[in-house]
Formats: structure tokens, sequence, C-alpha cells
């Protein structure tokens, strides 16, 4: 029989649907290994010697004349210092313009290198950049939320292979994470607790959904989770601000992150996913209430007419399975 459960941090419904469910192995989707693509490719804006097919660089990392990772404005973002945040109002209606920032991380220089496949300092490397360019982009006051996020593959959003973040730097907080902050805020003037170290010490506990545990991180596959192989990395140290990361955590979480993205891409045949690193806004972002994670996406199916529907998401992978199955896996 199926399940309803609920994700405590969101109050979602999910069905767990048993009935459908497929064994792990069966979600390999078997796709062209980075192996198949060139080191570097004439024709790609993020290659070295193409840097002229790009917006003037926010920050470059490496050596003086030769780059390891470059940050540029995305030459089409979706938001951009330009303009201001003053709002029009109307009837029923209301409209700003899009300010904002909207910047690309080329984590490589080379056009096949995904983070599976970068030894441990570079993977760091990246990280620290993700944390350099919060603190550069939470300096403009009009800055409420920075959303920081990986697409990989055409069935995840991406419109070019070489390996890249996005970084979006936006005036307005969503009310999608806005009722997040509000269950957690909730949860902690009940119990004066973190809801997501409640999570974690129960996840921890029953030990049947746990993919990673290192000194600083969990990595775990949550009990209403809305996709097949949706893993979040969490941090056990209290920090609600992704920009408070330490060095000593930016290693550990560099490990399990390459470790995570290592068995999906061996494990699932090289899977189309989005990362999202969840941060406070900045605004609440020293508050006893919130902890900042990640959330890796595995696009393994696609969303139907129930789902858009209802906003009921149908999981056909049971997230004991899937977490037995990736914390056991071989590399």
């Amino acid at each position: 029989m199926s399940e309803l459960r609920q994700d405590p941090t969101t109050y979602d419904w999910i069905i767990i649907a048993k009935e459908r469910a497929k064994r792990p192995h069966e979600f390999n989707k078997n796709q062209p290994a980075n192996k198949s693509l060139p080191v570097h490719n004439d024709g790609c804006p993020f290659c070295p010697g193409n840097e002229h097919l790009t917006p003037p660089a926010e920050a470059t990392y490496g050596e003086p004349d030769k780059w390891a990772i470059r940050v540029i404005p995305n030459k089409f973002a979706a938001l951009s210092p330009d303009g201001d945040t003053k709002r029009e109002e109307w009837k029923l209606f209301r409209k700003s313009h899009g300010y904002g920032r909207h910047e690309v991380v080329i984590e490589t220089p080379l056009h096949n290198q995904f983070i599976p496949f970068m030894d441990d300092r570079q993977v760091e490397a990246l990280i620290q950049v993700y944390k350099d360019r919060y603190h550069a982009l939470k300096k403009d006051p009009n800055i409420k939320i920075i959303i920081i996020f990986k697409n990989h593959g055409a069935g995840a959003g991406t419109s070019l292979e070489h390996p890249h973040t996005q970084i979006v730097a936006s005036p307005i907080v969503p009310p999608y994470i806005r009722r997040k902050y509000r269950v957690t805020t909730q949860h902690f003037d009940n119990t004066g607790r973190c809801l997501h170290h409640d999570i974690e010490r129960a996840e921890l506990e029953e030990n049947v959904r746990i993919v990673a545990d290192t000194k600083h991180f969990i990595a775990l596959h949550p009990f209403a989770s809305h996709y097949p192989f949706e893993t979040w990395i969490m941090p056990k140290a209290h920090k609600s601000s992704f920009g408070d990361i330490s060095e000593t955590e930016v290693k550990d979480f560099a490990k399990v992150l390459k470790e995570v993205l290592m068995k999906l891409y061996v494990g699932l045949g090289n899977p189309d996913y989005n990362f999202i690193i969840h941060t406070a806004p900045v605004d609440d972002e020293h508050k006893p209430y919130y902890l900042w994670h990640m959330q890796i996406i595995p696009r393994l199916t696609q969303a139907a007419g129930f789902e858009l529907g209802s906003g009921i998401y149908i999981n056909v992978a049971i997230p004991e399975d899937t977490a037995v199955f990736m914390r056991d896996f071989k590399l």
C-alpha cells in the first residue's frame, strides 16, 4: 500500500507509491560519461581562450596568467543591477524593475571536469568561491536572499555543458522560502529547538535514511522525499547562513559533496540533477531557528498532471531503499 508522508519542513504531503516503486538500480540513466566530452571546446564561451565571449569577470582565482575558477555576470541574466527596487501598484497588480545580481561560477578551465572528478582541493576551492561571492553580493543593501544552485544536464535546465554554477541575488524573499522559514520559526517557538537539528537527531537515531555521516555533516534521503534519490547535506553545527561555513567545514563539506555526486554519477549513470544551497535570508542569517543545507535533486522522473494540479508529489522510490543503495555503493 502507498503511504502519505508529510515533509516536516514545509508541511507538504508526499505520496510514496510503494506499488509503483522501482528498485534503486532501475533508475540508472546510462548517459554518456564526461570522458566522452573534449577537454577543450573551441566554441564554448566558458573554455580558456574564449573569455571575450563572456562579460568581464567579477573575480578570478588561480595563477595570474592561468585561471582555475572564473566568476562572470550571466550574459542572459534573470536579474540585473540596472534600475531600482521601487514598486508600482494598481488595482490588484504589482511590479518593479528586475533588480538584482545573476552570476555564473565557471568551476574549472576543463570542459569535461565535473565535480566528482575534481581533486579534493579543487572542490574546496569551489565551495570557498561560493562563500566569497555570497559575502560580496550581500554587501548590496537591497539584496535579501542569495541562492546558489547548479543545473547539471539538459533535463535539469542547463544549456551549456561546461561545468558551472549560478548565483542569483534577489531583492525579494519569495513566498516559498518565507513559508519554509515560518515552519521553522513556529517549531522554535513551540520547542525552543531548531527544526533541522531535530530532524538530524531523529535521522541519526533511526539510521535508515543516512547516506553519509562525518564529523561536521550528514547526508540523508529525507523521510518525505519529493523526488527519487533526493539528498540533503546538513551541517551538524548550528549556522543559519551558508556564509558562516568555516574553513574546516569547507574541507569536510567538499568531501561529502564529491562522494555523493560520484555515487550518483556511477550508480545512476550520470543523471541530470540540480543542487541548491538553502540559506537564511540576509536579514535573518544569525537567527537560531534555521539551518543552511544543500538539496540535491536527481532528475529521474517528471512531474505530471496530478502533481501540477494538487501540489502533492508522487515519489516512486522508497527513501529507505535508496539510502541503503547510496550508502553501500562501492566506488
